[in-house]
């Protein structure tokens, strides 16, 4: 008898345990299924004004950079990548809208001008968070915005939930005591006071946003004002570099370093990793006055040479691109919006036009070649266009120059009056893209310009430049009369 019912006992217990052990698997299985049809993470890091070769995987020796190689490494660096505009504003406008900024007038640095105020973008445009936001995602934007101060260009009424940054193009990158509303540090309109470096806060604030949306699919704009001036830098790290050439540039883009690495341990930790498309690029090439090295392409930021606008371009999605690539084919951060699109499987509306191209068949090798054919920049008195290998550089009541970036990277060599058919063709492709454009809603200070003008001027008959900021044309021009 006491046989039978240990038996009976044991058989209920095996049942028991098999019932549980079937549960256990179908809840395993719902939960990787869900997990496997869960809307991709989407960050954008953008940073300020690198040098185009200011980085280890860009071939950088002084510059230490490890936690920016790795997440190279993870996934593509991208060789002949640009940005839209080589400043600020412009460059940010293009990104964040997937469209040639001065299809909506705002081509000239900065946000407006004194005779039509903080225009900055314009109130029917759709931008990427107001996109992501519409198909259930958290929309998050950090640091820097420079995209118009006026109410209506507020982050909050572009399409993010959450802004924690600054309106204005530079601030300093400790506390001020009496910041103005562009420059204060804020949080969803809300000033913040903060201790310590700027860079770090912004960094502290990406992992804080990481871990409080980690059941959410989110798209986070990382927008840090680093390496872009005030050369300013936390005192361990001038310490560290104190030797270095180039020591503030060094030591700020070291904390660059160290505070995205913090990311990406955050997503590994939360197993976010490979569930999470990153994108890391410049806003523009590197400036003159930051110690940036754009080495060996020709120019700087803001000039139409590919020193102004190729920048370092990296994308990473771990387990759906393939890591260690390096991809050669000529591509823009306009491609952000649509790539971003189709990795959420995102339906596009039909009114939206976007100027990008989706990048990820390039990389899973499902098509080959040139996501672009044709890729153009202008800004007020200056002009570009890449048409294949073909470069066109162009100057208001000067002409053009013209390059084959195959044989002549550094843009030495005209080709305009031995190439004339090539180069008659890319004069009417860039007219053609004019034609399509508006008037520019406002300009920059005329100084300024003139600075620019002579800075193109000098570079396209490949002699020195004089000057590069207003002081010095003065006393280059009062010494020369």
């Amino acid at each position: 008898m006491k046989v039978k019912i240990a038996f009976s006992i044991a058989f209920v217990l095996l049942l028991v345990f098999l019932f549980n052990v079937k549960g256990t698997s179908e809840s395993l299985f719902a939960s990787n299924k869900k997990e496997a049809t869960k809307p991709p993470n989407i960050i954008i890091i953008l940073i300020d004004d690198a040098g185009y070769a200011d980085f280890g995987f860009m071939g950088s020796k002084d510059l230490e950079t490890p936690n920016i190689n790795k997440l190279a490494e993870s996934g593509v660096i991208f060789t002949d990548a640009h940005v839209s505009a080589s400043v600020c504003a412009p460059s940010r406008a293009g990104l964040i809208t997937g469209k040639y900024q001065q299809r909506f007038g705002f081509e000239a640095n900065n946000t407006g001008d004194e005779n039509t105020g903080d225009i900055g973008l314009s109130d029917d445009v759709i931008t990427m968070a107001d996109v992501f936001k519409k198909n259930g995602y958290k929309t998050i934007a950090l640091g820097k915005w420079h995209l118009g101060g006026d109410t209506s260009d507020h982050p909050n009424n572009r399409g993010f939930d959450e802004f924690y940054g600054f309106e204005t193009g530079s601030r300093s990158y400790f506390p001020i005591k009496n910041p103005n509303k562009k420059q204060m540090l804020q949080h969803n309109g809300k000033r913040v006071n903060f201790e310590g470096y700027m860079t770090d806060v912004l960094g502290d604030q990406s992992v804080k946003y990481i871990e409080e949306n980690k059941n959410n699919p989110f798209f986070m704009y990382l927008s840090y004002n680093a390496v872009h001036t005030p050369m300013e830098a936390k005192e361990a790290h001038l310490e560290k570099y104190k030797n270095h050439a180039r020591q503030k540039l060094a030591a700020m883009t070291w904390s660059l370093d160290e505070n995205i690495g913090k990311l990406q341990n955050t997503l590994k930790k939360l197993n976010l990793e490979e569930n999470t498309l990153i994108y890391f690029l410049s806003d523009n090439g590197g400036a003159a006055n930051n110690s940036s090295s754009v080495a060996p392409l020709k120019g700087w930021k803001g000039n139409k040479f590919e020193g102004g606008h190729r920048v370092p371009f990296v994308i990473s999605w771990v387990n759906k691109i393939q890591a260690g690539q390096t991809f050669s084919g000529l591509s823009s951060s306009l491609d952000i919006f649509t790539t971003s699109l189709a990795a959420a499987n995102i339906k596009k509306d039909t009114t939206l036009i976007l100027d990008g191209v989706n990048l990820l068949p390039y990389l899973t090798g499902e098509k080959k070649g040139n996501p672009h054919d044709k890729l153009f920049w202008r800004k007020l008195e200056e002009s570009a266009a890449r048409i294949g290998s073909c470069k066109l550089v162009g100057l208001e009541n000067y002409g053009y120059t013209f390059y084959n970036l195959d044989t002549d990277l550094g843009e030495t060599t005209d080709l305009s009056k031995t190439k004339t058919i090539a180069f008659n063709n890319a004069v009417n492709d860039l007219k053609n893209w004019e034609s399509q454009l508006m008037k520019p809603l406002w300009v920059e200070e005329r100084e300024w310009m003139d600075v620019t003008y002579h800075i193109h001027q000098m570079l396209m008959e490949n002699k020195k430049v004089l000057y590069d900021n207003p002081k010095k044309m003065k006393e280059v021009l009062s010494k020369n009369n």
